[in-house]
C-alpha cells in the first residue's frame, strides 16, 4: 500500500486556471488514512478551503524568493472560504515547501488556520510544523493559530497579509529563521495569551502595527532577530490599558528604523519607539543595538522618537543597550514606577 500521494494523480492541474479543490482534498484524505505524504509538483493550483489530517505531510518544491512564489503554489479562488488550509485536529502535521497565495480575496480569510473553542481543545499537543513556505496576500492572517498548543514555524516568509503574518493565541512555539514583511497589522500578533515561545533569527520589516506585539502572556525569548522599518514599535510587550506581559528576555537583537508614524496616527505617543514596555513585569532588555533611520533611498519620517520606553511596569532590567543615533527625541523613557534597573545604556 502506498503512503505517498501526488495531487496530479487525483486530477489536479497546475495551470493556474483549473479548480483543484476536490482533487487536492482527495489526496489529503487518502494520506490521512495511512499517515501518508501528499506531494505537490511544480505548478499553480487554484483551490478553495482544504482540510489536513493528523500525522500527515504536505510537501512541495519551494524555490520562492522575496518577490515570487515558489514552484509549488496553492492560489485561493474562493472569496467565501475561512482559510486556505485548515490544520485543526491535524496533530503532528507538517507543511513544507508550499507557497500559498490568498489573492487578496474576501474578508478575514487566513492562509493556514487552526482553531479550538478553548485552550487544550484537542486534548493533546497540536504540534504542527510549517517550514520553508511562502504564505501571503490573504485578507486575514498568513498563519492563524487560535488556542494552539505546541507548534513550530521555520524558514518561511509570511508577507503582505491584511492581518498579521502570524497570529498566536496559545503556547509552546518555536519561531526560527522566518521573514515577516509588509503585513497590515503585525509581523507576529499575540492574542489573549501568548506564552512559552522562542523567537530567534527572524527578519521583521515594514509591518504596520508593530514588528512583534504581545499584549498578554509570559515566558518568551526574543533573541537575535533583526527588526527593520516598522510603522509602530518594533517590539511591543503589554498594553497601556489591558494585559500584562511577564517573564521575558530580549537580547542580542538589532532594532532599526522603528516607530515610524507615516501610515496611521498613533493612539499613544510612545508607539514611536524601538521597544515599548507597557504593563510589563520581570523582563530583561539587554545587549541590543538600536538605530534610527528613514525609508530606503531617503524620504519618510526619520524615526523613532524614542529608544526604549518603560511605563506602568515592574522588575525591568534595561541595561547595556547601545543606541547612538538611535532616536530623535529621547533614548530612555521611564515613568520611575516599579523596581526597575535601567542603567549603562550608551546613547
Amino acid at each position: 500500500m502506498t503512503n505517498v500521494f501526488d495531487i496530479t494523480a487525483f486530477g489536479a492541474v497546475g495551470d493556474g486556471k483549473t479548480d483543484c479543490t476536490a482533487a487536492i482534498q482527495t489526496a489529503l484524505d487518502r494520506a490521512g488514512e495511512v499517515c501518508g505524504c501528499v506531494t505537490v509538483p511544480p505548478g499553480i493550483y487554484l483551490t478553495g478551503e482544504l482540510k489536513m489530517r493528523a500525522h500527515t505531510r504536505l510537501e512541495g518544491k519551494s524555490a520562492w524568493s522575496f518577490r515570487s512564489d515558489g514552484l509549488s503554489t496553492f492560489r485561493l479562488n474562493d472569496a467565501n472560504a475561512k482559510c486556505l488550509l485548515d490544520i485543526t485536529g491535524a496533530f503532528g502535521a507538517t507543511v513544507m515547501g508550499v507557497s500559498m497565495d490568498g489573492a487578496h480575496l474576501g474578508e478575514n480569510i487566513h492562509g493556514v488556520y487552526l482553531y479550538w473553542e478553548k485552550y487544550n481543545g484537542g486534548a493533546e499537543e497540536d504540534t504542527p510544523t510549517i517550514e520553508d513556505c511562502r504564505i501571503g496576500c490573504f485578507s486575514g492572517d498568513g498563519v492563524h493559530l487560535e488556542h494552539i498548543w505546541c507548534f513550530s514555524v521555520r524558514h518561511s516568509m509570511l508577507h503582505r497579509n491584511g492581518g498579521s503574518g502570524l497570529y498566536i493565541d496559545g503556547w509552546d512555539g518555536f519561531l526560527i529563521d522566518n521573514w515577516f514583511t509588509a503585513n497590515k497589522k503585525s509581523g507576529i500578533l499575540g492574542g489573549p495569551c501568548l506564552a512559552s515561545v522562542t523567537a530567534t533569527g527572524n527578519r521583521v520589516e515594514w509591518n504596520t502595527q508593530a514588528g512583534f506585539k504581545f499584549g498578554a502572556g509570559s515566558h518568551v525569548n526574543v533573541t537575535g532577530n533583526y527588526f527593520d522599518r516598522t510603522f509602530g514599535p518594533a517590539l511591543w510587550l503589554g498594553e497601556e490599558d489591558g494585559g500584562t506581559f511577564r517573564d521575558t528576555t530580549v537580547t542580542g537583537n538589532i532594532f532599526y528604523r522603528g516607530g515610524c508614524p507615516d501610515r496611521a496616527p498613533f493612539k499613544y505617543e510612545y508607539e514611536s519607539s524601538h521597544v515599548y514596555l507597557a504593563r510589563a513585569v520581570n523582563v530583561t532588555v539587554t545587549g541590543n543595538t538600536l538605530k534610527l533611520g528613514e525609508n530606503d533611498g531617503g524620504g519618510g519620517t526619520k524615526s523613532p522618537a524614542y529608544g526604549i520606553v518603560v511605563r506602568n511596569s515592574d522588575c525591568i532590567i534595561a541595561q547595556s543597550n547601545v543606541m547612538r543615533l538611535g532616536f530623535t527625541k529621547q533614548g530612555i523613557v521611564w515613568d520611575e514606577q516599579g523596581g526597575c534597573l535601567i542603567k549603562d545604556n550608551m546613547e
